[in-house]
């Protein structure tokens, strides 16, 4: 049963904008820390921003300035706003939550950045 759903990938041109959202459905709580983990082809799955419950964002060196995490706890759904994509951007994208000692995946999303 999926408890974090992930949408809004896809392929761009680079220089090109995408949005990633990320519900949490049913009774998944997340109430502590959301993040984005990626994973590039042939490269291990690493965290790209991290949101903690007071809303203060942390991101991956090569991401800063492009990219923007929010969190919607109205409508439980974290966000990736993506800007100027470039190619080495092109990975599987999850979504990741923790509540206390339980811990949350999505199933990943592909995001493709054509040069």
């Amino acid at each position: 049963e999926d408890q974090l759903v992930e949408s809004g990938g896809g392929t761009v041109h680079a220089g090109g904008s995408l949005t990633l959202s990320c519900v949490i459905v049913g009774d998944t709580l997340c109430r502590d820390d959301m993040s984005w983990f990626r994973q590039p082809p042939r490269k291990e799955r690493d965290v790209v921003a991290h949101i903690d419950s007071t809303g203060k964002a942390t991101y991956t060196r090569s991401v800063r300035g492009r990219f923007t995490i929010s969190r919607d706890k109205a409508k439980n759904t974290l966000y990736l706003q993506m800007n100027n994509l470039k190619p080495e951007d092109t990975a599987k994208y999850w979504c990741h939550c923790r509540d206390g000692y339980y811990v949350h995946w999505g199933r990943g999303i592909q995001v493709t950045v054509s040069s």
